[in-house]
């Protein structure tokens, strides 16, 4: 099969994307049997594109030749059918950098963005902030997608900082995954947003990075979402982003509550585990799911049937 060329523009990460889980067997080696059926899942026509070994994937839990492995598995397998995003953060500025620049031919060949998380723990201000994202935007051939997870990461990138980094930066920096919860806060960025894409032929693309509220960021002028869901939930969360589908965003309220009731990945791959889809393990610190959340899962796909 001729492999498609890869897009680097903007449009290839708006709609919907999956944050790929990485499947393991019980021993713990990574499971690519599984993993090929899951990206089947997702070339299956409901996605718009992959991101691949973010926090989802249990990426910082990997060794490095694992990870290598599981990037240029999943660029082999999918063949430029979908785009590809990669994750690609830390908290030591340099050794993101210094990773870009080990990958750089693959990241050009295979990946239509990177994914780059806030630094975690080590709480930096927003000129911190500004100016490691800047040093990741030199240092990447491809289009940034930042990442504002406050709760995991302890710091809050605000609408502010992401126009500042954006601006420093317009030819570089294609979006935000937004997942603060702060629906005021996303909003705002929306509006700020909404003056590159008059200036600019690259403009800043919002994406929600919460599968609850993704209606209400689309509605306000956001791109898209980046959904852990459509690991197991594919077609309808295509609609819900598409379409606008409140109602069925409404009625997978329960499952994405329990989604994240014991941490994540764990909740999902119990979903995909009960599909048969994967088996139920994750790698330490996490654990797989207490038996009463696997009971709720259970009923919980029963509902959405």
């Amino acid at each position: 099969m001729t492999k498609k060329a890869i897009s680097h523009q903007p449009s290839a990460i708006s709609g919907l994307g999956t944050a790929l889980i990485t499947p393991f067997r019980a021993d713990g080696s990574v499971d690519y049997e599984a993993l090929e059926r899951l990206l089947d899942i997702q070339l299956a026509g409901f996605v718009d594109y992959i991101v691949v070994l973010g926090t989802t994937g249990e990426a910082v839990t990997m060794t490095e030749s694992e990870r290598k492995e599981v990037r240029q598995f999943i660029a082999k397998h999918v063949n430029g059918r979908l785009p590809l995003v990669l994750g690609a953060g830390g908290n030591c500025t340099r050794s993101v950098v210094e990773h870009i620049n080990e990958v750089r031919e693959e990241l050009e060949r295979d990946y239509a963005a990177i994914l780059s998380v806030c630094p975690y723990y080590n709480k930096p201000n927003q000129e911190g902030l500004f100016q490691h994202f800047c040093a990741v935007a030199e240092a990447s051939p491809i289009p940034v997608i930042l990442y504002n997870v406050p709760g995991r990461t302890g710091v809050n990138l605000l609408p502010e900082t992401v126009m500042r980094i954006y601006n420093a930066h317009p030819d570089k920096i294609a979006g935000i995954k937004e997942a603060s919860g702060n629906v005021a806060q996303i909003k705002d960025l929306i509006k700020l947003s909404a003056i590159s894409r008059q200036h600019s032929d690259f403009p800043l693309f919002v994406i929600s990075g919460d599968d609850g509220i993704a209606c209400e960021v689309m509605e306000a002028g956001g791109a898209g979402l980046i959904s852990v869901a459509s690991n197991a939930f594919a077609e309808d969360f295509w609609h819900i982003v598409h379409d606008k589908d409140a109602a069925l965003q409404a009625k997978y309220a329960e499952m994405i509550k329990l989604l994240f009731a014991e941490g994540n990945p764990v909740g999902i791959k119990a979903v995909l585990a009960q599909k048969g889809l994967i088996e139920n393990v994750v790698r330490l610190p996490l654990v797989a799911n207490s038996k009463t959340l696997q009971e709720q899962i259970a009923q919980a796909l029963k509902a959405l049937q």
